[in-house]
């Protein structure tokens, strides 16, 4: 990612000197390509490297190069801010903002491959184009993990999507309360016959709040070993039954990616947000659409086999 900054200043850096805002720079392109076979060799000795003495020196050469460069994009901003025309403020604006992620990656890597530190999950930038963007980790044996965001969604006993949310660095157990509360706000007279969870959502704290709410079955599996109570709770015929039901979302889920949520491709998290929204829209116009045809198939097979039997008894 120290790369991609680089070369993002680097194009920047182009653009002003196209503008005429900024002199010198004259071996640009040898710079960017420089850099770049510099990046190569370094993460090639990082990953495939035989001692960890020859991957340190090879990545204090990349960041004495980058830390250069950033001295020097430094300095551009610096220059530009006397003044200018609209379009040298703004590239100055993006300049910075590059070379503020250079910075922020130099101390990275300096920290975790030179001191050896672990380095905080709040740290960690996993885009500099798309800065909100999450690490998921899915346990899963493909695609184990994607970067973006946590979906939540609801569905109902017809498939329709009935709430969803984007989570921001948001855990699954702690849905539940303003879950119930959204869905109460869109359905406040309407009694819930179940209500089925993932593990991932189970603490005590919201299995008695669940209870509480009304619901009448509430499947709410508890992760680890089962106490006797539990297992009976687990056990009975009609929390099986529904368990099972519970599956349905995951092929809701694998249709609403098929409605544009496998790649988002706005930009920044409002956008994101609203890719999603227009995503669930067409997800359950599908459904309906699926229902609406349903039943004029029906009713024309209905119409069919009355003309047939009134020819027979013509």
């Amino acid at each position: 990612m120290l790369w991609d900054a680089s070369r993002k200043c680097l194009d920047t850096i182009k653009k002003l000197k196209k503008e005429g805002s900024i002199s010198g720079w004259r071996k640009l392109n040898f710079i960017r390509q420089n850099l770049k076979s510099i990046f190569r060799a370094t993460s090639q000795q990082v990953f495939r490297g035989k001692t960890e003495e020859q991957k340190k020196q090879r990545v204090k050469e990349y960041l004495k190069v980058a830390t250069d460069l950033h001295e020097r994009f430094l300095a551009v901003s610096v220059t530009l801010k006397n003044g200018g025309s609209l379009k040298t403020l703004t590239l100055s604006l993006e300049l910075e903002y590059y070379n503020s992620y250079v910075n922020k990656m130099i101390d990275l890597i300096h920290r975790r491959l030179i001191k050896g530190e672990v380095i905080e999950a709040s740290e960690k930038i996993y885009s500099i184009f798309e800065p909100h963007t999450e690490w998921i980790s899915k346990g899963k044996l493909n695609r184990s993990v994607e970067l973006g965001h946590l979906l939540l969604i609801t569905t109902d006993q017809n498939h329709f999507i009935v709430d969803y949310k984007v989570m921001e660095h948001e855990k699954d157990a702690s849905q539940v309360k303003p879950l119930i509360v959204r869905i109460k706000g869109v359905y406040p007279e309407q009694k819930i016959h179940s209500h089925s969870f993932d593990k991932g959502f189970y603490s005590k704290e919201n299995l008695e709040l669940l209870h509480q709410s009304g619901i009448e079955n509430v499947i709410l599996p508890k992760k680890g070993k089962l106490n006797q109570a539990e297992k009976e709770r687990e056990g009975s015929a009609e929390f099986r039954k529904l368990r099972r039901a519970h599956s349905a979302v995951e092929s809701n889920i694998n249709m609403l990616e098929h409605h544009g949520l496998n790649r988002c491709p706005d930009k920044g998290l409002r956008g994101y947000k609203k890719y999603v929204g227009l995503s669930v829209l067409a997800y359950n116009l599908h459904i309906l659409g699926n229902y609406l045809n349903a039943e004029k198939i029906k009713k024309e097979e209905k119409l069919s086999k009355q003309r047939i039997r009134y020819r027979s008894a013509a």
